[in-house]
């Protein structure tokens, strides 16, 4: 979608993007109305100069709530490629390494990023299914032990075993540029997506299957705006598994809570208010037996951001907002969250280090593998 003067003529000025904004609840400063305000009286290089453009989360629940349907976050992203031509660049967290990372595979570097799969499962170099591993490998080397997403592959590769799937990964894939194309890099996105579409075609695959929230919603909204009517059927991974394994016979043994509190479920943005995936990765939990599952408060159209995105401008803003919804977790009497997004379980398990909450932060395909008879 691209956000015209036309669509922006509709803001009725009502502040319900500023109101539903949790980045503004924290900074004063910060207003979806105020910056669209500004764009409507031909002042838009006011707002390719503010820094605020980078504050966004993205998150759009300021878009789901719009009464004009503004797509606010598509608002933002076009910007931020202005801004970026201005000289104005967001504050990158980790020293920018991960931006690197991705830099590096847009020049066709030579990778090792099977390697982890090796001990971890069975694998093909073609076939119908086709695993996007993503960059949750390079998140496990830059970030402290315990707080990568490395497990997320592996357990997704074993879950697709045990249903007899053997499917294809690639050294050859490369980031699916969605932090590229989030920060006002369209031009990364593209060279990163031409390769990986032709690595997908040369397998011979019929089917994409995205254990990433991010790396779903890239091909799936985003890759057929640029290159077309993709050539293959784009799943996440929940979406898969909520059709295949109840039918696949396998059973779970019954959930035993040990006195640490019921069972939560983290909305990501991505894979929630911006692809609508709800309800699969609550049915694949709801497959345990006896798992006494519970809701916060701000669910599904309404969950709370994990507070961070595309790596950057993390800050005390960031970290509130983390607190907040590990707060929100445990007063709903959650001992586990569970997420389905390698981004969600690193910033919050990035959160809780050092604080006095004892909340056990798991990914969504580690807790079934280890429910499995």
């Amino acid at each position: 979608m691209v956000i015209t003067q036309e669509q922006i003529d509709y803001c009725m000025e009502c502040g319900v993007c500023t109101g539903s904004c949790p980045i503004s609840r924290m900074m004063s400063n910060f207003s979806p109305r105020q910056m669209i305000k500004r764009t409507l009286m031909d002042r838009d290089e006011t707002v390719l100069h503010c820094h605020e453009l980078w504050s966004c989360l993205t998150c759009a629940r300021c878009s789901v709530r719009c009464p004009a349907a503004i797509d606010f976050p598509e608002f933002v992203r076009q910007h931020r490629e202005g801004a970026r031509k201005e000289g104005n660049l967001p504050q990158l967290a980790h020293h920018g390494t991960l931006q690197a990372i991705a830099a590096l595979q847009a020049r066709n570097i030579k990778q090792r990023r099977t390697e982890w799969a090796v001990d971890a499962g069975r694998f093909a170099s073609s076939g119908d299914i086709f695993f996007f591993i993503g960059c949750a490998p390079y998140f496990e080397v830059v970030l402290k032990p315990g707080v990568g997403s490395g497990e997320v592959p592996r357990s997704v590769l074993k879950l697709l075993n045990r249903m007899g799937i053997e499917p294809v990964i690639s050294n050859d894939e490369r980031c699916c540029g969605h932090d590229a194309l989030w920060s006002g890099d369209e031009e990364m996105f593209r060279r990163l997506n031409r390769w990986n579409l032709e690595v997908i075609r040369g397998s011979g695959a019929k089917t994409v299957l995205f254990s990433c929230p991010e790396g779903y919603t890239v091909f799936k909204q985003h890759m057929p705006k640029v290159f077309g009517e993709l050539p293959f059927e784009v799943l996440h991974v929940t979406e898969f598994l909520a059709r295949e394994l109840p039918g696949a016979g396998i059973t779970f043994k019954p959930y035993q809570e040990n006195g640490s509190g019921g069972v939560t479920y983290q909305d990501p943005c991505r894979l929630g208010r911006q692809a609508g995936i709800f309800d699969p990765p609550r049915e694949l939990i709801g497959l345990v037996p006896e798992i006494p599952f519970v809701e916060m408060p701000r669910n599904r159209e309404n969950s709370a951001c994990c507070g961070t995105t595309a790596w950057m401008e993390c800050s005390s803003c960031s970290k509130a907002l983390q607190l907040e919804r590990l707060q929100e977790a445990q007063d709903a009497g959650a001992g586990t969250i569970i997420t389905a997004c390698p981004k969600c379980r690193i910033h919050l398990t990035c959160a809780e280090q050092n604080t006095e909450y004892s909340l056990h932060i798991t990914d969504i395909y580690a807790f079934l593998l280890k429910q499995m008879e």
